[in-house]
């Protein structure tokens, strides 16, 4: 029986642990090869053992994405290589500081930014020639209830993520005439250590798996997924549409 996502290249940044993990080890359980794209050397050969123990492949790619032109020489070698991508993941983000505004370091801010925002501008620009290539690009990339709730006290993080959510807004619209399809994926409290770092009271036995919210990552993935500029709530299981201010 043939994968869905057989012979098709996925991207996924933050695949060293958290939902990045789980996603890229569910994209390759899909038939897709994984570039995986994390800091973390350990975390990333944890994530290439359970893919190979699952029958697939990966290629690893230890890359901090502050380092932009690292992104852009990460275009380069995908295009040589293959030509292509068919999928794009941007998951990696950092939670920052946890403090009032006014007690925050502008390098903590700009810190935050650079991760968040900056980063996944850039593979916007680097990788849209490549999912161009593909007969049905997909890029997902991961918020936050945060953004819209502009939560008290993680100001910088909320910040970013409705930067974020602008950013791929603002692309879907500019490649909806084309079969690049760009979505938001919104995993809202899950068990991961940005979580428990954020409330470190919880019980994280009452929060959903990484394993749990990848499952429904994967098909805003697949060729056949044609929504565009939507925003996918985990915890209703609803596909939303982004309407002006009441």
């Amino acid at each position: 029986m043939t994968k869905p996502l057989a012979n098709r290249i996925a991207l996924v940044t933050g695949a060293s642990r958290g939902i990045g993990f789980a996603t890229a080890r569910a994209l390759a359980k899909a038939g897709a090869h994984i570039v995986a794209v994390a800091r973390t050397q350990g975390g990333l050969e944890e994530l290439d053992d359970e893919i190979r123990k699952d029958g697939g492949s990966a290629t690893l790619v230890p890359l901090n994405l502050t380092d932009f032109d690292g992104i852009a020489r990460l275009g380069a070698g995908l295009h040589e290589r293959y030509g292509k991508l068919d999928v794009l993941v941007g998951n990696a983000g950092v939670l920052g500081p946890s403090s009032p505004i006014g007690h925050i370091e502008l390098k903590a801010f700009n810190d935050v930014m650079a991760v968040n925002v900056s980063a996944n501008f850039q593979l916007i620009r680097c990788m849209e020639p490549l999912l161009k290539q593909s007969d049905a690009g997909r890029a997902v990339f991961i918020t936050s209830g945060a953004a819209n709730k502009a939560t008290a006290y993680v100001s910088p993080y909320a910040a970013s993520k409705a930067a974020l959510e602008t950013l791929a807004r603002a692309w879907a619209q500019e490649t909806a005439n084309t079969p690049l399809r760009v979505n938001l994926f919104n995993p809202g409290p899950i068990r991961t250590r940005m979580r428990a770092t954020f409330m470190p009271g919880e019980d994280p036995a009452t929060l959903d798996t990484p394993e749990q919210v990848a499952e429904f990552i994967v098909p805003l993935c697949a060729p056949d997924w044609t929504e565009t500029g939507k925003f996918y709530d985990y915890k209703t299981r609803t596909l939303m549409s982004f309407q002006p201010p009441a």
